[in-house]
C-alpha cells in the first residue's frame, strides 16, 4: 500500500477518533453537580486503549530492494500519567505488539516490538471536562522473539533502538473518576539487518499509532 493511501485511512482513522470523544463531551456535562472536574497535581491517571500502530516504512541498502514492508497491528496498550503541575504531566507508555515483515521474496516472517515510551505531557483547560494534552518523549524500542528468515537463512537483527515520540489526545470525564480518551502518536523506531554476516540494510517503522480507550483518576 503506497503512503497515500495509508494516510488518507490513518486521516479517517484519526478524525473518527476525535468525533468519538466530542460526542461524549455532553454525557460527561450531564453526569450530575456531584461530579468534579479536572486533574491536579499529584493524580495519577491510569488509561487502558486499544491502539492501532501503523508503520510507516522506509530502508536502506537491499532492503530497499526488496520492497520490506511491516504489517499494521491492533493490540492494547496500558499508560500511567503522574501530574507534576495541574497542568504538567509525566506518562509512561506500555504496550507489546508483534508484527510481520513482507517483501519482493515473500514474507519474511514476524517479530515482536516492545517500545516504553516516557512523555512530558502538557494538559490544558485542565480544570475542566474536556481536556486536550500534547506531549513530547523518548522511546526505547526492544526487538525480540525475531523469526525473521530469507532462503532457511535467518536474519539477524539490532534488538533495541533508541528514538524520539510526539503525542496528542483528548480525555473527557464521565464521572468524577472515570473518562474516555483518544490519542495518537509518532513513534521513531529502526533496526539494522544482515543475513550471513552480510548487511542488508537499515529498517525503520516509525509507525503512527491511533488509539481509544477509557481512563481512571485516583
Amino acid at each position: 500500500m503506497k503512503y497515500s493511501s495509508r494516510n488518507r485511512i490513518r486521516t479517517a482513522v484519526i478524525a473518527s477518533s476525535l468525533l468519538f470523544a466530542g460526542a461524549l463531551a455532553p454525557q460527561a456535562h450531564a453526569a450530575g453537580d456531584d461530579t468534579m472536574s479536572g486533574i491536579h497535581a499529584g493524580d495519577v491517571l491510569v488509561r487502558l486503549r486499544a491502539i492501532s500502530i501503523m508503520p510507516n516504512v522506509s530502508t536502506t541498502g537491499s532492503l530497499t530492494t526488496l520492497n520490506v514492508g511491516v504489517n499494521n497491528a491492533i493490540v492494547p496498550e496500558l499508560d500511567l500519567t503522574y501530574m507534576i503541575r495541574d497542568y504538567l504531566g509525566v506518562e509512561l507508555i506500555l504496550g507489546t505488539s508483534r508484527h510481520q515483515v513482507t517483501s519482493s521474496l515473500g514474507g519474511l516472517g514476524g517479530v515482536n516490538v516492545l517500545p516504553p515510551t516516557l512523555l512530558l505531557q502538557y494538559h490544558f483547560n485542565h480544570a475542566g471536562r474536556i481536556r486536550p494534552y500534547v506531549g513530547a518523549g523518548l522511546n526505547y524500542t526492544l526487538f525480540y522473539n525475531n523469526g525473521l528468515n530469507a532462503g532457511g537463512q535467518p536474519i539477524s537483527i539490532t534488538n533495541h533502538s533508541w528514538g524520539p515520540a510526539l503525542q496528542a489526545g483528548v480525555d473527557v470525564q464521565v464521572t468524577k473518576s472515570l473518562f474516555v480518551n483518544a490519542d495518537i502518536k509518532k513513534i521513531w523506531m529502526h533496526t539494522d539487518a544482515s543475513l550471513g554476516g552480510q548487511a542488508l540494510g537499515r529498517l525503520s517503522i516509525d509507525p503512527v499509532v491511533v488509539g481509544l480507550g477509557v481512563g481512571m483518576r485516583f
